[in-house]
């Protein structure tokens, strides 16, 4: 489904050079879970705007589903970013005065499709993402921290993406909920969807099958941990 193929991106600030990635390669499998791990300043972010269509490399190949995507316009990404995959970020992006519906709905907006059927497809992916029906009224700002997350992963399956990238989704909350969020990942994951990761902790990386360590711009390992 994903190949990267010697990724490289510099970024030019002035006469100063910064080597982000410098040559990482390696491919993921549909249905497979990946968790990407690296400190602060590896690389992980960078290569997240790549994957995530968001930025294209200074070099390389990154190819998505069968179609180049290192070479396409801006036009052509935000194609790809709305058709192919669904983001989960750290701070969740939620409307905060807007009802869980209205949330999970957001990508609908310009669709072709009636207010049932967006009513309909964004009550799926509540349930899918194990949110409890019940808050589909609520605003966004009356949930706790591990409900908003739900919100946001219905909101990025609403669209039914090739991909679920996560960003450091559990960033903002306690362990507990933490481990909650990730076994939704799993659940997800069970169930066929593509899951890609993004994270600096190690316990959060653990719930993934794969875990690829960037380090200083390359691949510094990349390990299955159950077959």
């Amino acid at each position: 489904m994903i190949e990267c193929r010697d990724l490289v991106k510099t970024y030019i600030n002035g006469d100063v050079e910064t080597n982000a990635l410098k040559g990482v390669s390696f491919e993921i499998k549909e249905g497979e879970f990946v968790a990407i791990i690296g400190p602060s300043g590896s690389g992980k972010s960078t290569l997240m705007h790549i994957i995530g269509a968001l930025d294209t490399p200074t070099s390389g190949k990154y190819i998505l589903d069968g179609h180049e995507v290192s070479s396409l316009n801006d036009d052509e990404l935000s194609d790809i970013r709305r058709t192919k995959i669904g983001f989960v970020f750290q701070s969740f992006n939620l409307l905060p005065r807007t009802t869980v519906m209205r949330n999970v709905m957001l990508p609908l907006l310009y669709s072709n499709t009636s207010e049932k059927e967006r009513e309909q497809r964004a009550l799926e992916s509540l349930r899918y993402a194990g949110m409890d029906e019940s808050k589909k009224n609520n605003l966004s700002n009356q949930l706790s921290g591990g409900q908003m997350q739900r919100v946001a992963i219905a909101r990025a399956l609403i669209n039914n993406p090739a991909i679920i990238l996560a960003d450091e989704p559990t960033g903002n909350l306690d362990t507990k909920t933490s481990h909650i969020v990730m076994k939704t990942f799993q659940d997800l994951n069970a169930k066929g969807h593509t899951i890609i990761l993004i994270t600096h902790e190690e316990e959060i990386a653990n719930f993934a099958e794969r875990v690829i360590s960037i380090r200083d711009g390359v691949v510094e390992s990349d390990v299955v941990k159950k077959l």
